[in-house]
């Protein structure tokens, strides 16, 4: 089922009036409170925090026009108000004293039910999701600014355990359809199990149709050695066979039943950032415990999490159901031009079309970017703000994208039309590229080798950047200071080129060769199963320079004085379909230490000798790199101290 609506429509569906029973929190349950939180760890002039674990349950009336967009709503099971219910868990750091507090409520849309946002704001390393210990704050950054934190959980299809926050919609019953799974085990079991998102609705092999294929690209393939059988009605066993290797994609393509009404997850968000924003207590009449303490709220997002707000506004969520404004600042985190597959009849948010698999799951559709555009291979017009200019509810956004979003995520259709022309963003967005991080890393990362891809990880951390970025939209939206410019490659000034090498310009390194392998986006047929592939959308790279840094961008103070080339790319090794692109993960090739060294490799760059010949040359293009970066706005002084002390 598809989600695009004209733009007429959803201007017509938000000036239409509300004719049935708001939307609300029926329900907010404080489960524990842990006063003071992170065993009582204070935080600069904010002093200590209280943590509130609840769980809150929502209930939509299916024929209200905000509501009415959510797949399968109509179909759900009803209370006696003939509301659809659903339940969710809310996790919430405040400060214990409400007047040390910034009045700045912000939301992390979890990523698969966990909280990485503290991995990038708070360097927090490892990622944890029980956040209990001193040390789970981490530096402690927006604990010391005074942010009142709120979690929810929104996919529908999350496992409980490891700390990780659910969300539980209902079921429709009577209900069956096709669904369609990938498995990539990136293994050599045999037989090998793999999970089903869906109870199967027959478990007649026959009624089912397994393929393989190699590479994405490649023809689908029904191999006479090849077999699988049901373990229940939510497990397989295939019988592998042979000449496929660990990365060889598997489809499965199967009768299902009992599709739950995921896009109720959207609701949930709106629904508790709203209550805890605006009013005094549930229909219940128990207290909210953010009553009178936040003026303003910020929703941030990362990777699967930022496609989610990606899909939030586009479907009209930043309005409750009194037409309050749910968010004013949105930063959505490595989330490309893509959305996700939620919204749908046996939908799983926790796919992402990528350029090896699951690239023909929805989440990848027209549109791609924020303004109202032209699909010129459909014709149909919209925007991912098309919905909340018709409501005048559009927040502030600030979206930042690695280089792998280039590769992977369709990021060159953000900002440019289907007809790979620049185009200009609204007056409400800025759009930051972190030039040549790979899409995820922790504080302190070190490159490591893993076991799919051919070359080290880059260890870049974003977590200086997004903190700037965070600081910047919270003046925006609270006296209208302007964010710095946008700083991401565009087709206008050359530096956002056809994806070729040549055009590229990436250093011919020895032992690392460049091809210019990427995600080719097409239009995508889902009223078949498996969906078809038709014609292709225009996609572009960022230009490099002789070391393969991005010409455009943000690039961090020691990417203006490198001691290797980083790409947020990195490939599959031989035996995991070499050569394709190796998921989320990066690269590192250290320079040389000497020009002979570098000139017996045949390596074009210069080497450390040459970029550096006096000591201390390196230290102070750091500094210097860092405090132009603080003039500029995209680095906080404070953060400074990260690269100018750093060992390499």
């Amino acid at each position: 089922m598809k989600r695009s609506v004209a733009v007429a429509l959803a201007a017509a569906a938000f000036a239409a009036p509300v004719g049935v029973a708001s939307a609300k929190v029926v329900k907010f349950e404080v489960v524990r409170t842990e006063s003071p939180a992170f065993e009582g760890r204070t935080f600069g002039s904010v002093g200590t925090y209280d943590r509130i674990i609840a769980r809150a349950t929502i209930a939509v009336a299916p024929g209200d026009l905000h509501n009415s967009i959510i797949v399968d709503v109509d179909k759900a099971p009803r209370n006696a108000q003939g509301q659809v219910e659903a339940t969710t868990d809310v996790e919430i750091l405040r400060p214990t004293n409400a007047a040390n507090g910034n009045r700045r409520l912000f939301y992390e849309a979890l990523n698969r039910g966990g909280k990485l946002g503290f991995a990038l704001f708070n360097d927090d390393n490892p990622v944890v999701n029980d956040l209990a210990k001193a040390g789970d704050a981490g530096n402690g950054f927006l604990m010391n600014r005074g942010y009142t934190l709120v979690w929810s959980g929104w996919q529908g299809d999350i496992v409980p355990g490891g700390g990780r926050m659910t969300f539980t919609p209902p079921v429709v019953p009577g209900i069956t359809g096709a669904a369609r799974e990938e498995f990539v085990f990136d293994n050599m079991d045999n037989p090998v199990t793999g999970t089903l998102s869906y109870p199967a609705a027959d478990l007649d092999p026959a009624q089912a149709k397994l393929t393989v294929r190699e590479r994405e690209a490649d023809e689908r393939t029904k191999p006479a050695d090849m077999s699988f059988k049901y373990d229940g009605d939510r497990k397989v066993s295939i019988s592998r066979p042979a000449n496929f290797d660990a990365g060889a994609i598997y489809e499965l393509v199967y009768p299902a039943k009992d599709p739950k009404v995921m896009g109720l997850g959207f609701a949930a968000t709106r629904d508790v950032v709203s209550f805890l924003r605006y009013e005094k207590a549930d229909a219940a009449g128990n207290a909210n415990v953010l009553d009178g303490r936040i003026d303003k709220a910020i929703g941030f997002g990362l990777s699967q999490s930022g496609r989610y707000l990606h899909d939030f506004i586009y479907l009209g969520f930043n309005g409750d159901e009194s037409d309050r404004v749910v968010f004013e600042g949105l930063m959505p985190h490595i989330s490309g031009g893509k959305k996700t597959f939620t919204n749908y009849r046996f939908s799983q948010p926790g796919r992402s079309p990528y350029q090896h698999a699951d690239m023909i799951y929805p989440g990848s559709e027209f549109p791609f970017t924020y303004p109202v555009t032209t699909d010129a291979l459909t014709g149909k017009s919209d925007g991912l703000l098309a919905r909340c200019l018709a409501a005048k509810n559009c927040p502030k956004i600030i979206k930042s994208d690695s280089e792998i979003e280039f590769y992977q995520q369709r990021a060159s259709l953000v900002v440019t039309d289907t007809q790979g022309n620049a185009i200009t963003m609204p007056d409400n967005v800025r759009l930051y590229f972190l030039s040549n991080l790979q899409h995820f890393a922790l504080a302190n990362s070190k490159p490591a080798m893993t076991k799919t891809c051919q070359f080290p990880t880059n260890p870049l951390n974003a977590g200086p950047s997004v903190r700037a970025q965070l600081v910047a939209l919270d003046a925006w939206i609270t006296n209208g200071t302007e964010p710095p410019p946008s700083r991401y490659p565009s087709r206008a000034d050359g530096t956002l080129v056809e994806p070729t090498i040549e055009a590229v310009g990436f250093p011919k390194i020895p032992g690392f060769p460049y091809k210019g392998t990427m995600t080719k986006p097409v239009l995508i047929d889902f009223s078949v199963m498996p969906p078809r592939k038709g014609k292709p959308y225009p996609a572009f790279l960022p230009k490099t320079d002789a070391d393969g840094r991005a010409i455009a961008g943000v690039h961090l103070p020691t990417l203006e004085a490198p001691a290797a080339t980083h790409t947020g790319w990195n490939v599959r090794k031989a035996g995991y379909s070499e050569g394709e692109l190796c998921e989320n993960n990066g690269s590192m090739i250290p320079f040389a230490a000497t020009k002979d060294e570098r000139l017996k490799t045949g390596d074009p760059r210069l080497s450390m000798a040459e970029r550096y010949p006096h000591e201390g040359d390196r230290a102070a293009a750091i500094e210097k790199a860092a405090r132009q970066l603080v003039k500029d706005r995209l680095l906080l002084e404070e953060d400074v101290k990260i690269f100018t002390q750093a060992k390499n």
